[in-house]
């Protein structure tokens, strides 16, 4: 049960929730996390056919995608046919203008875009921070529903707009990506190197190595899946021909903004 102070600040609540993709990584956590809070959750995945989503679908609120981008699309359409006209449709992806158009391509009533800023594993339960978009026919009850179902999660919520919310994720996501993989890619088959591995080098290979083995494919489709990615590598690439023509200064002292900022202290 909800305790009441709990239940006083997330009273509009779904009555009832059903998360598409349950047997994954983060739809299974948010399934088992949402079963632990109380809340009337239900689960489906790969088996959508008729019966089960008639089933899963009856009397839902709120239906949460948790599946990849590039097949969000054709799992909203065939989820879409069974959900009742009341129910807002989001989904967890880490791109937010493409999926935004799709739902809405397909759903007449409310979307809502969410992303959680954390994996299947987060380090904390302390600072869980979730990203809600607003789509176009959203409303403030809409709006509430979502972001309720992850705050009694524990989760801290806030709001942008999908362009926003992209143009970050190209920078921070997406080119944290890119750079290992380059990086890497670049060193592969050097054997001559190994000997000269630093303890630096080996927490960086040691850091990307989920990111580069067993997130490959789901990094490389975010990636191509968001519009500014190519955009923020343009400006990764100025950064090196500044290297490159020896400006190694004026980079070190741009970086040291994230430390003079306070943000080590804050992680």
């Amino acid at each position: 049960m909800l305790n009441s102070t709990r239940a006083d600040a997330c009273k509009d609540l779904p009555s009832a929730t059903l998360i598409v993709g349950a047997r994954g990584r983060m739809g299974g956590m948010l399934l088992a996390q949402a079963r632990d809070a109380g809340l009337d959750v239900r689960g489906v995945d790969t088996e959508l056919t008729s019966t089960t989503l008639a089933q899963a679908c009856a009397d839902v609120e709120l239906a949460l995608l948790c599946v990849p981008a590039p097949v969000l699309e054709q799992v909203a359409l065939q989820v879409c046919s069974f959900l009742p006209h009341t129910a807002v449709l989001a989904d967890i992806t880490s791109v937010k203008e493409g999926p935004l158009r799709q739902m809405e391509k397909v759903w007449p009533g409310a979307v809502v875009g969410s992303h959680p800023l954390f994996g299947p594993q987060p380090e904390t339960t302390a600072d869980r921070p979730v990203v809600i978009v607003p789509g176009a026919r959203a409303e403030k009850r809409h709006l509430a529903l979502t972001e309720n179902f992850f705050t009694l999660l524990g989760c801290q919520v806030f709001r942008s707009d999908a362009a926003t919310h992209d143009k970050a994720m190209a920078r921070i996501q997406n080119m944290n990506f890119i750079t290992n993989l380059t990086y890497f890619a670049m060193l592969a088959g050097e054997d001559d190197l190994l000997p000269f591995l630093t303890p630096s080098f080996r927490r960086r290979l040691h850091a990307a190595r989920k990111m580069l083995t067993e997130d490959a494919r789901l990094f490389a489709d975010l990636f191509e899946a968001n519009a500014h990615s190519h955009e923020a590598v343009r400006q990764y690439r100025n950064m090196l021909n500044l290297a490159a023509a020896g400006d190694v200064d004026l980079l070190c002292r741009r970086a040291q903004w994230w430390w003079n900022n306070g943000q080590e202290e804050a992680d």
